[in-house]
């Protein structure tokens, strides 16, 4: 082989994209590997987004902003929500308000509850499990939808302790 094709050969091989070329003609052996060419897997930590802030002219105003309308109506909220106590999916599966579609629910918002009393029942894998309170109070809200899916640790209803 002629120092020409070898040249040839070199640029064919760069242009190509590969990494490595072996060639064996009559007694002679060439190997051509191109540096930088191998695939290097990175792993790059997720970015937290950056808040920025930009200064606007102050102005004098007797309204509140509507960022600060919501804040405040938040904040009661929030607040009243603490005193009550979620009760939670053990397990994921289909969330239903009753033993059967013709029945009646277990339980309504305003429904004075004991410990130990039915809520509702999750079947995962055909297996109908009832949901049992582990609390006394009255139910404030129910937080999912008659026969939805539910995922583990999600919360079903809100209760009021006694």
């Amino acid at each position: 082989m002629e120092l020409n094709e070898i040249q040839a050969l070199i640029k064919f091989v760069a242009k190509a994209g590969v990494s490595e070329v072996q060639l064996e003609q009559d007694g002679f052996k060439i190997v051509i590997k191109t540096p930088g060419r191998e695939v290097e897997q990175i792993m790059v930590p997720a970015m937290q987004p950056q808040i920025v802030h930009q200064m606007a002219p102050v102005q004098q105003s007797t309204t509140p902003a509507p960022a600060e309308v919501k804040s405040a109506q938040a904040a009661p909220a929030a607040e009243a929500t603490n005193n009550f106590i979620t009760v939670k999916a053990p397990m994921i599966g289909t969330f239903y308000r009753s033993p059967g579609p013709d029945k009646a629910v277990f339980v309504n918002v305003g429904d004075e509850i004991k410990a130990g009393q039915v809520l509702c029942i999750i079947e995962a894998m055909k297996l109908f499990n009832e949901i049992e309170s582990e609390i006394s109070g009255r139910i404030v809200k129910v937080l999912v939808d008659d026969a939805s899916p539910v995922e583990y640790d999600q919360p079903l209803f809100l209760v009021e302790p006694k």
